[in-house]
This record gives structure tokens, sequence and C-alpha cells, in this order.
């Protein structure tokens, strides 16, 4: 494939490894000083985009690859308001877009445990769940996409918990979400379940970037010559 990188971090440099490891060529390495390349004679030439960049800048560069018609690969959180009229966009103009708060495949595996577990607690009301989410002090978003997502899934079942907090409380109605800023943490989520008689923690480590940038290219690869709008459940067939 082609492939237009939005965004040349860390993540954007690490997906560039992995994309030209697998034999594809990225025509396009986007940051904040080459914006021009957003317009559709450049990216036009991609057959697909992947975006890891701000939440200030997500939904533009989004709307630059609609406008483009190239299927785009988003990775950015901390935008996510916006994230329903991006979808229904997508849609009304028959492009392709998908978005993940995580590409890890074991997260999405994770994902799929920590909706599982959830739904056994729902009816355990002995034991009371709180979250910890550690990442590397340049993460811009407080609590991560990733635990928002889990917090999410976990509220859709045990019901004795109405909204979450990022910050220890003593609202037992609320899920607390701790977050901590550690050098060079790439991510780690637990989610704890504690009771008088015992506790039940399940928990994701990220060693590297690697597994977020493999996903994000085995989603890219995927996404390529289709139309509407997918999640990492698609991908990975989960």
């Amino acid at each position: 494939m082609k492939i237009a990188l939005i965004g040349y971090g860390k993540m954007g440099k690490a997906i560039d490894a992995i994309a030209t490891a697998k034999g594809h060529e990225v025509i396009l390495r986007i940051d904040h000083d080459a914006q021009h390349l957003l317009e559709k004679e450049h990216l036009g030439q991609a057959d697909v985009a992947i975006e890891f960049t701000t939440p200030e800048t997500a939904y533009h560069n989004i709307q630059k690859c609609f406008e483009a018609n190239v299927p785009v690969v988003s990775g950015t959180t901390g935008w996510l308001e916006k994230l329903p009229e991006v979808n229904a966009e997508c849609e009304k103009g028959h492009h392709a877009f998908l978005h993940a708060t995580n590409f890890s495949i074991g997260v999405n595996i994770f994902f799929e445990v920590n909706k599982r577990l959830a739904d056994l607690m729902a009816s355990q009301p002995q034991y009371n769940v709180w979250m910890e989410e550690i990442h590397h002090t340049q993460k811009k978003d407080a609590p991560s996409g990733t635990a928002i997502t889990l917090a999410e899934q976990l509220l859709a079942s045990v019901d004795r918990k109405k909204g979450w907090v990022n910050e220890e409380t003593q609202q037992t109605d609320m899920l607390s979400i701790i977050s901590k800023r550690i050098d060079p943490a790439p991510g780690t989520h637990t989610i704890h379940y504690s009771s008088p008689i015992d506790d039940i923690t399940i928990t994701h480590t990220a060693h590297s970037r690697e597994g977020f940038a493999a996903g994000a290219v085995v989603a890219a690869e995927w996404l390529k010559d289709k139309t509407g709008v997918f999640t990492m459940r698609d991908v990975l067939n989960l």
C-alpha cells in the first residue's frame, strides 16, 4: 500500500518502521510543519492514511482525508465528543474510517475480557471496582482513551456505578480512574474489584509502542478498499 502518515511523533515513526518492513510505501510524512501535504493533490495519492496527532487537530485531519476520499485509520484520543459527527459524515459521504483508542491486539482482547468480567460482577455488589492507568509523561490526555473505553464497557454492565471520575473518590456510585504519568511507561491499565474477602484484578501492560503501531498497520491493511465506519472489533473479528 501507499500510506500517508499524519502525525510524525514517536508513534508515527514506529508505524513507519513497521509498515516499511512489511513492504508498504510511506509516501507522506505529515507533521505540523507540512500541513500543505493534507491537500487533496498530495493526500489523494495514498491508498490509506494513518492519523496519530493531537486532540486539537484530529477532526480537521480526518476531514481532509474525507475530502481526498482516502480511507483513514485514527488513533488520536481526547477529541471523541466529535466522533458521532465524524461517523455520520463518513457514512453520508461513503468514506472509510476506523478509530480505536488502542490498536494493540492484546488490548482489544483485554477489552473483551473486561466486558465479560463486568457482566459477571454486575450481580456481586460486595465488590467495589476502580481503575488505574499509567503512561509516559508526554501523554497529553488523562485518563487515557483506552481507560475511558474500559470504563464505558464496565459502566454498561455494572449499574451500581453511574459514571467515572479521574481521581480517587468516596462516592460509591462513581468509578474512580487514577491516572499516573511515569517515564518510560508505554501503557498499563488495571481494573480492580475489591471485597472484604478477596480481590480480583486484571491488568494489561504494554512493553513498547510496537504493539500499538503493528495493530495500526494491520487496521490500515484491512481498511483499504472498504467504505463505512469500523472498529478493531471488525478487524479482529471479535
